[in-house]
C-alpha cells in the first residue's frame, strides 16, 4: 500500500507523549468548500479547525505530533509548521480506507516504541482535561452520550471498564458514543491488533475501522475505561459547523456583557471573531460571525456566518452562510416605499 513519511528514524527507548491526528478525510458533507481546502482548514471561531486542537495540546507536555494527511495535505503542513512550534511528523494516506487504516499507516513510527499515545480525530473540537488520563496505567476512550448511536462507534460497560464496542450499529446497545479521542498507555499492542485486522482484511462497512482493532485488544486482555467528554463539537456538516462557531465564539468572547461595539463606522454585535487586517465599512457584523484575516465587509449586514480569509462581501444581507477563501459576494440593496395593499416581487 502506498506509504510516505518524514523523519522515520526511531528506536525502542521510552519516549514522552506522542499524538496522532488523522486529517486525510475529504469532507464530502462540506462540499463545495472542501473541493479546494482540507476539511480541517475550514474556519471556525477565528481559526482553522485544526488550530483549536493544537491550541488545546499546548497545555500538555507533547513530545511530537504526527498528522496523517491526504488530499491537499500541503495546506495543512504549511499552516501547522508556520503557526505552531511542535515537532511534527507527516504521513500520507493516499488511499482512504478508514480510520483504522490511517492509524496503521503510522506503524513505522510507533510500532516498537514504548510511549503513551493520544489519538485525536482532526475534525473533533473538544473541551477536555487530559491531565486525569495522561500517565495513567489504563487505556481510555473518549465517549459522550448521544441521542442516535447509529452514526457512531458505541461502547458497553461493566462497572468502570469497557467490555465491548461496535461500529455504527443498526441497533445500538447503549448511547455512549466514541467521539474520536483515544489514549493508549503503550502503542505496541494497538499496532499488533491493527496489523492483524489489516492482514485478515477485516472491514466494517467497507473500511478498516479502529474500533475493530480496539475490540481485538479487549479480547486479548487490554483494560479500557471511558473518558467522558462534555465539550465535543461537531464540524462535519455546514449546519453543525455554524453551530460550533456559535458555541466557541460564546465561550471565547472578550466583549463585556455582549455590548455592541462601534468600529470605523460599523457596528459589531458580539460575540464575533474579526481577523487581522480585516476591514469593516458601513456594516453590521454579528452576532456569531467569524471574519478571517484580510477580508473586507462593505455595506453589509452579516450574522451567524463564517467569512474566510481574503474575501469581499459587499452590499449583502447574510445569515447562516459560509464563504470560502478569496471569494467575492456582491449584491444590490433596494430602497422601497410601499403603500397599502401593494404586492412586491424581487428577483
Amino acid at each position: 500500500m502506498p506509504f510516505r513519511a518524514y523523519n522515520l528514524a526511531r528506536n525502542n527507548e521510552n519516549m514522552g507523549l506522542r499524538v496522532i491526528i488523522p486529517v486525510a478525510g475529504v469532507g464530502t458533507r462540506l462540499r463545495p468548500h472542501t473541493h479546494t481546502a482540507p476539511k480541517v482548514m475550514l474556519q471556525v471561531a477565528g481559526k482553522p479547525m485544526i488550530g483549536h486542537i493544537l491550541d488545546e495540546l499546548r497545555k500538555y507536555d507533547v513530545e511530537e505530533i504526527t498528522l496523517v494527511v491526504g488530499h491537499l495535505g500541503d495546506a495543512i503542513r504549511d499552516y501547522v509548521t508556520r503557526a505552531y512550534d511542535f515537532k511534527f511528523q507527516f504521513v500520507t494516506q493516499e488511499e482512504l480506507k478508514g480510520l483504522g487504516h490511517a492509524i496503521w499507516m503510522t506503524g513505522d513510527l510507533y510500532r516498537k516504541v514504548q510511549s503513551p499515545l493520544l489519538v485525536i480525530l482532526g475534525d473533533t473540537i473538544f473541551d477536555a482535561d487530559f491531565k486525569a488520563i495522561i500517565g495513567s496505567d489504563s487505556n481510555y476512550i473518549g465517549v459522550k452520550e448521544v441521542e442516535d448511536g447509529r452514526r457512531f462507534g458505541i461502547v458497553e460497560l461493566e462497572g468502570d471498564q469497557i467490555v465491548s464496542m461496535v461500529e455504527k450499529p443498526e441497533h445500538p446497545p447503549t448511547n455512549l458514543a466514541i467521539v474520536g479521542i483515544y489514549y493508549f498507555t503503550d502503542g505496541r499492542m494497538l499496532y499488533k491488533c491493527l496489523d492483524e485486522v489489516v492482514e485478515k482484511g477485516v472491514t466494517t462497512k467497507g473500511e478498516i475501522q479502529l474500533t475493530d482493532a480496539l475490540a481485538l485488544m479487549l479480547k486479548q486482555g487490554a483494560r479500557m475505561k471511558p473518558f467522558v467528554i462534555e465539550g465535543w463539537y461537531d464540524c462535519g456538516k455546514p449546519e453543525t459547523l455554524l453551530s460550533t462557531n456559535q458555541i466557541l465564539l460564546s465561550k471565547n468572547t472578550t466583549a463585556t456583557n455582549g455590548q455592541p461595539e462601534e468600529r470605523n463606522g460599523s457596528l459589531i454585535m458580539h460575540p464575533v471573531s474579526i481577523g487581522k487586517d480585516a476591514v469593516l465599512e458601513n456594516s453590521i457584523v454579528g452576532p456569531y460571525v467569524t471574519v478571517a484575516e484580510g477580508s473586507t465587509i462593505r455595506n453589509s449586514v452579516i450574522k451567524n456566518s463564517i467569512v474566510s480569509s481574503h474575501c469581499l462581501v459587499e452590499n449583502m444581507l447574510l445569515d447562516a452562510s459560509i464563504i470560502a477563501d478569496h471569494a467575492k459576494v456582491q449584491g444590490t440593496y433596494r430602497q422601497l416605499n410601499v403603500g397599502d395593499s401593494s404586492e412586491i416581487r424581487l428577483g
